[in-house]
């Protein structure tokens, strides 16, 4: 990763233009070309180096469903049941944990009544219960990585 990879994340932790060349826009913040900036995305993308780029949708007031998920799996068992998990696509955010509920993740559905058919699903498809921990309360922490 070098300097230029490193203001690309810093930058757009930010936020991303909204206009009719959004890459256009933030390439030029960044002082490089469109393609350069898209190309860089990829070839971090593909190294891992970032995990997703994309938007954030508030799936509530888009209409949807929003729940923290945690399940409790064997240790010889947990890379199966993550690929099963993560192949919803309902499911993001899947984090292994040192915890007897050792996997989290969140679930966003189209709406809330969606949220129990895909945990019923899940459990269908893994064998293990889903435990469901709809937000009670949202706070908005501005989290950002300097890199």
């Amino acid at each position: 990763m070098d300097s230029v990879d490193r203001a690309i994340i810093n930058r757009l932790q930010g936020g991303f233009p909204v206009s009719d060349h959004p890459y256009r826009a933030a390439a030029d913040h960044l002082g490089i070309c469109e393609a350069e900036l898209i190309q860089r995305l990829e070839q971090m993308l593909e190294k891992r180096q970032l995990s997703r780029f994309g938007p954030l949708y508030n799936a509530e007031r888009l209409g949807g469903g929003l729940s923290l998920c945690a399940m409790s799996i064997p240790e010889e068992d947990f890379e199966r049941v993550a690929e099963q998990v993560n192949a919803f696509s309902e499911v993001a955010h899947n984090y292994a944990r040192d915890h007897r509920l050792n996997m989290w993740f969140v679930l966003a559905t189209e709406t809330p009544a969606r949220i129990e058919s895909v945990l019923a699903e899940i459990e269908d498809v893994t064998g293990y219960q889903v435990y469901n921990m709809p937000k009670r309360e949202e706070f908005f922490v501005g989290l950002k990585f300097e890199v």
